[in-house]
């Protein structure tokens, strides 16, 4: 019976790495070559640099008009985040403390929305948006809110059922009024769920190439992964400068991910089980 346990163990333990060196094997990658030049990339994609070099990076900073589309970048993913977590956090404590049939079929047609893909809607939303001339970054975070708020909404009804009302009524009798229960209370408490939508929503907003392609128009707000596209020509790929642009572009929400990390295994627990 040990042996058997043992040799199961090992066995999830060997799936575990070979899962894992799936995974990270496009990370090496993309590392790697962002320190070749692009015929060292074309000899031996997939070994090490023979000669490393350094310049890639400067000259990707450059071309990439980098400050101009990190701040773009941040603009649209906070932006986005924000409103995200004021109304979603808002809607789940209405919903979980009003229970009612209507309240059972939003929070029902929120969970639905959450299987419908973008792409279904992607010409009707921003023709419409664009009939109204709402894009550029205005019309973006727009649409991430409706996008990004069905799975905010779910976590945030999960999380709050798990909120005894008691602290509601307490707070009420010492003559708080709903909004500030909700703001100096509630919200307070739901800080695991709250990280959860920031980076499980960051992610997203910050790598997504395909809405901001089609939403932002001006020169002047163009994104990072909008940018980094300019590497990709039409007759030839300068890989070494892309892959540079690309680590260069995911260095800011790892960081992000790293610092909240403790916090998101919590969040989704809650918000899916409570």
């Amino acid at each position: 019976m040990k042996n058997k346990i043992r040799i199961h163990k090992y066995s999830m333990i060997l799936i575990g790495l070979i899962v894992s060196l799936i995974w990270i094997y496009p990370f090496y990658l993309v590392i790697v070559n962002s320190f070749k030049t692009k015929a060292d990339i074309f000899n031996s994609t997939l070994g090490l640099p023979q000669i490393p070099t350094l310049e890639n990076y400067p000259t990707a900073f450059m071309e990439l008009d980098f400050i101009q589309s990190f701040m773009n970048s941040f603009l649209v993913t906070g932006g986005s985040i924000l409103i995200i977590v004021m109304f979603t956090s808002m809607a789940g404590y209405a919903l979980s403390r009003n229970p009612s049939k209507t309240s059972s079929g939003i929070y029902f047609l929120f969970a639905i929305c959450m299987l419908i893909p973008f792409q279904s809607i992607m010409i009707p939303l921003v023709s419409l948006f664009g009939a109204v001339d709402m894009l550029n970054r205005t019309g973006i975070a727009i649409m991430y809110l409706g996008l990004g708020s069905s799975m905010a909404v779910f976590l945030y009804v999960g999380a709050m059922k798990g909120i005894p009302r008691a602290l509601d009524e307490a707070a009420i009798i010492d003559g708080c009024n709903r909004l500030q229960v909700y703001w100096y209370i509630i919200l307070p408490m739901l800080k695991p769920t709250t990280v959860t939508v920031i980076v499980l929503n960051a992610i997203w907003f910050w790598n997504d190439y395909l809405l901001p392609s089609i939403v932002i128009n001006k020169e002047g707000m163009y994104t990072i992964p909008l940018k980094t596209f300019y590497f990709f020509g039409e007759y030839s790929t300068q890989w070494h400068l892309a892959l540079a642009a690309l680590v260069l572009a995911i260095i800011p929400i790892i960081i992000l991910y790293v610092i909240l990390q403790k916090y998101i295994i919590n969040g989704i627990s809650d918000g899916a089980v409570k």
